[in-house]
């Protein structure tokens, strides 16, 4: 049968299309930019890609008339008024779009909302379950709480908790009652409610066997971990101090981290328990969820982290268009270091750079520059990279941004998500020169008025030995004495 896949570049549906591809299906992914769908994806050649913003109804190719089942597994965590009515938007395009077809039904992954209270992001998530209702095709709504699997944003968030923090002083939503399911559930019942008819115009609750407090998950996170950890609940701490809070201290954004804590308020408790009846299925457990999780961690087989979405960062969806480092009115580092063992272990460490590898050179400025970055609500430095030895167009590498990862010409060209008076570039190639090798490194600044030029000045005699030292340290790293 032939699927359409609505959010193939985030989270669950990069994770879903090699599940769906092992059925035998045919799957139509729909996309903002192929380009990226193409880099960054190991089954670009297997599926059809068509393009669309789904915010901008006059983008969106049109979809393949034999369409039967679409998949909508698009969200968004951004924050402010305006939220709700993109995700409507965004919806209702979808179904417009989806009505030219022949599609039998849309399965939609939502938020489990059984409170009469709910927090802005589960009310959104509601809505919009109302827009595709309004599609004449059937419609199944999973609604899941907490998913825990490697780089889900609330594995990672516990994560960096548990293993920073020996003592914690924490807000009292941690004793909020949640229901965890795995990642590897979550795709069970995905691709198993696909055109099952006893599930259409139904929505199901979905979760593990286990019904914790956030508290207990992040206890439980420690017993496995074999960390002693104490945490202390302060029932005085306003909402915005509890964002703040989780922003400091985890890799996350400070949207996100408000949305978070605005949503542990609802208790995610699964009451509609239909779904065992017609799908008969026994979820891991929580902490079965824990250790597959890290077993995927140390093979280094991370397959999506919802740190790479766009809309977590400040980049365009089109910035596949700005490859080009701009010239004009701009401000250049540029240094150039020869060396002569060949280019494959410079180039591994051109690939490796950031995260657990760090910048080679001086790291502790560089984490006093995320820490301030983070002091001005930037992302900071504590987002890493998802995989050790693989990178493509859209990922993220710390406080930066992957726009180019072009292997055959060994060029690295990364864009600067730090709160910045201007915007920042950083390319690593590997250059020839009358036979001669050289690792040509360039940050490139583009100051945006006064006080974008004071603060290149100011920050320029620090390039000069950060730079160095770091071009230098990547031609030498791993290599013989």
């Amino acid at each position: 049968m032939k699927v359409l896949l609505a959010g193939a570049n985030g989270y669950i549906g990069t994770r879903l299309i090699p599940c769906l591809l092992e059925k035998g299906h045919s799957v139509v992914c729909l996309v903002r930019d192929k380009r990226r769908f193409k880099e960054n994806s190991d089954f670009s050649d297997r599926v059809a890609v068509i393009t669309g913003d789904l915010l901008q109804e006059d983008s969106i190719q049109a979809f393949p008339e034999n369409i039967d089942a679409a998949y909508y597994l698009v969200h968004s965590m951004a924050e402010g008024s305006s939220f709700s009515e993109m995700e409507e938007t965004s919806a209702r395009n979808f179904v417009n779009a989806l009505q030219k077809t022949h599609c039998k039904q849309i399965i939609y992954l939502s938020g489990i909302s059984n409170d009469e209270a709910l927090s802005q992001h589960l009310t959104s998530r509601r809505r919009v379950e109302d827009v595709l209702k309004e599609s004449k095709s059937a419609l199944t709504v999973l609604r899941a709480a907490i998913i825990i699997g490697s780089g889900s944003a609330s594995f990672e968030i516990i994560r960096d908790l548990t293993e920073k923090l020996p003592v914690m002083t924490v807000p009292r939503w941690v004793n909020t009652r949640s229901q965890p399911i795995g990642i590897r559930d979550v795709l069970f019942y995905l691709e198993n409610v696909l055109l099952n008819e006893s599930t259409y115009d139904h929505n199901f609750d979905i979760g593990g066997p286990d019904v914790l407090s956030f508290k207990q998950m992040m206890l439980t996170y420690a017993k496995v971990r074999k960390l002693n950890r104490y945490i202390i609940t302060l029932p005085f701490l306003s909402p915005k101090i509890s964002s703040y809070w989780l922003y400091f201290v985890t890799s996350t954004s400070y949207s996100l981290a408000q949305s978070l804590v605005n949503s542990m308020k609802n208790e995610t408790v699964c009451r509609n328990n239909d779904i065992n009846g017609i799908i008969p299925h026994q979820c891991l457990s929580y902490e079965e969820a824990l250790r597959l999780a890290f077993m995927k961690i140390e093979q280094n087989s991370i397959v999506s982290s919802w740190k790479d979405a766009l809309n977590i960062g400040n980049l365009r969806s089109e910035f596949m268009d700005q490859i080009k480092v701009p010239q004009n009115g701009t401000q250049e580092y540029k240094v150039k270091i020869p060396f002569k063992n060949g280019t494959e272990q410079v180039f591994k460490n051109i690939w490796a750079i950031g995260g657990n590898r760090g910048w080679y050179y001086w790291d502790w400025i560089w984490s006093i520059r995320g820490f301030i970055d983070k002091l001005f609500g930037g992302v900071g430095l504590r987002r890493g990279r998802t995989s050790t030895d693989r990178i493509a167009p859209g990922d993220v590498i710390d406080f930066w941004r992957v726009l180019l990862a072009d292997k055959a010409n060994k060029r690295l060209l990364l864009y600067a998500e730090m709160k910045l008076p201007g915007e920042a570039w950083l390319e690593f190639k590997i250059v020839e020169r009358d036979s001669k090798l050289f690792l040509s490194q360039i940050a490139t600044f583009r100051p945006n008025g006064l006080w974008g030029r004071l603060y290149w000045a100011a920050m320029f005699p620090f390039h000069i030995f950060i730079f160095k030292g770091m071009a230098k340290r990547i031609v030498n790293y791993g290599q013989p004495y």
